[in-house]
């Protein structure tokens, strides 16, 4: 037998089950994989590159420049920050987002989750209820806040059926009040956001383990106690996509308050990514409208991060 060439053998008196040479080296994965894989792996990944992740670099770079979209920008370091600071309007628009995201979010994932409890059991007319529930989710966020807007009205429907039922609004002007504007927008939004996280929310129930609790029930557990030691656990994944989801769409909620309120009445209900869009694109400042964007993007990557990290850690 020559050096390079050895012999595996089994037990004493076995046969030899094969032979394999000490000078072999496997090839890296690079290499195994066929080069088609590599072209449709490339191809989105440069997409990506350019339609997403080079813009993001752009606007980070913006963010640093004094840039009207005419002519050169000019550096100006961390003035646009240092501007941020002392925005009253920011302020409010960061003030305003923090209560979308504890409001929206919290509200949306406590009636998403009770919608899907009530409605997971198989039973006569289920159906219809969640697709009547799940149908806002089908309209635009534009189209949802006109129609709010129509509801809202001095003399709409809501002023009306508030009236028959004996509580005289004197035609309250819902969005036109600083004091309700932004409590309207957030209803609006959690009609449409509640049905969404019902779906989730039922397709994590579908995944567990009924036995578990059957035999809990068996046991005398109560139904909080079955649903708090027994079901809630086995929706973590489930409590991961969609915390992510909401802190998402809090962040860059846009469409529903532009086209209900456009961030008035007196920028009461200015959010972040509305007040952005009016620095940016209305009132041309390209150079601080990205600031406000790197703002959200950071904002958008501390809530995730640090909720992964700690589920990670959970588990």
């Amino acid at each position: 037998m020559t050096d390079t060439e050895a012999t595996t053998t089994g037990p004493p008196g076995a046969p030899p089950v094969g032979r394999r040479r000490s000078g072999h080296r496997r090839r890296p994965v690079t290499a195994r994989v066929p080069p088609v894989v590599w072209l449709l792996l490339l191809v989105p990944l440069a997409i990506e590159l350019f339609w997403v992740f080079w813009p993001a670099f752009n606007s980070f770079q913006l963010s640093f420049t004094r840039w009207y979209g005419v002519g050169p920008a000019e550096p100006i370091g961390l003035k646009n920050y240092q501007n941020l600071l002392h925005d009253p309007i920011f302020k409010t628009a960061f003030e305003n987002n923090i209560i979308w995201a504890i409001a929206f979010g919290g509200l949306s994932v406590i009636i998403g989750l009770a919608l899907a409890l009530a409605l997971n059991r198989p039973r006569r007319g289920v159906g219809v209820y969640r697709s009547a529930i799940y149908l806002p989710m089908v309209f635009a966020l534009a189209v949802t806040g006109l129609f709010w807007r129509v509801l809202y009205q001095p003399d709409g429907p809501i002023n009306t059926v508030l009236a028959a039922i004996g509580i005289d609004t004197g035609q309250h002007q819902w969005l036109a009040d600083p004091n309700t504007a932004l409590a309207a927008i957030l209803i609006a939004a959690l009609w449409r956001q509640a049905g969404y996280i019902m779906v989730l929310y039922l397709a994590g129930l579908k995944g567990c383990d009924p036995t578990l609790e059957e035999a809990a029930a068996v046991d005398g557990a109560s139904w909080w106690q079955r649903f708090r030691f027994i079901v809630f656990p086995q929706l973590r994944n489930v409590n991961t996509v969609i915390f992510a989801v909401t802190v998402i769409d809090s962040l860059r909620t846009f469409d529903i308050v532009w086209a209900m309120t456009r961030g008035g009445p007196y920028n009461s209900t200015q959010l972040l990514s509305t007040y952005m869009y009016q620095v940016g694109f209305t009132l041309v400042n390209l150079g601080y409208g990205s600031a406000l964007a790197v703002v959200i993007f950071l904002l958008a990557i501390a809530f995730i991060i640090t909720y992964l990290v700690r589920a990670t850690r959970e588990e």
